[in-house]
């Protein structure tokens, strides 16, 4: 992995891992992968001294890193174990995913934006992250080549539990989304899949970009 950049603050990274604790990330494992992941590397150039302040921050398309408390959050209400495959919806800049790699066996990511899956796949194949695979498609519909997922984490909002992606979780998997109106706040759902139906979680309120069906047209 390469050195942090010029500019890059270390007493910044500290206090964002101590601001995760007391605000209750309590998982080892998920602390440790967030300290693994060099987050400076996956903003824009402009905001990387914002890298660790705890707020989403624009990337390109529109599109948001979610900040920091969020992804640790998300990751720990995931569980994911060693053994896992996991399907993230959403790829953005790729810092999730990252995150997702230093837990999981397998990453698979989709992303409707060509620009960001491409940008995404050259910074995580440049940091060393080589479980994780890029995707340009549908996150509605997921990708069921390569289902089913121990594990799926949607970061972006829908307004209803997307059915493809309830398909591709295996049973006895859980999937972390966030739930509600594209133009209001939304509510993170934990649902796990059991032989009888799905379990509903509902977990802390949210405000994310919508979850929108297909391939972006352009970038």
């Amino acid at each position: 992995m390469p050195k942090s950049p010029p500019g890059d603050d270390s007493v910044g990274r500290m206090q964002f891992l101590l601001s995760l604790r007391q605000r209750g990330i309590m998982d080892a494992a998920v602390l440790c992968a967030l300290d693994e992941v060099p987050r400076e590397y996956f903003v824009e150039n402009r905001l990387t001294e914002r890298a660790y302040a705890d707020q989403a921050l624009p990337i390109d398309c529109g599109q948001t890193i979610s900040q920091p408390y969020v992804v640790a959050y998300m990751t720990e209400q995931l569980e994911v174990k060693p053994q896992h495959r996991v399907l993230e919806v959403g790829t953005g800049s790729g810092y999730q995913a990252a995150v997702l790699s230093r837990l999981a066996r397998e990453v698979i990511s989709v992303e409707r934006y060509r620009t960001l899956a491409e940008a995404a796949r050259g910074r995580l194949t440049t940091l060393g992250y080589d479980n994780i695979e890029v995707v340009v498609g549908d996150g509605l519909a997921g990708v069921p080549a390569r289902a089913p997922y121990d594990r799926i984490m949607v970061t972006a909002a829908a307004e209803s539990v997307p059915d493809a992606l309830v398909d591709q979780l295996a049973t006895g998997g859980v999937m972390v989304l966030p739930l509600g109106p594209h133009a209001g706040t939304q509510r993170l759902v934990k649902l796990t899949k059991t032989a009888d139906g799905l379990q509903r979680e509902d977990l802390i309120a949210v405000r994310f970009v919508p979850l929108l069906p297909g391939p972006a047209r352009e970038l």
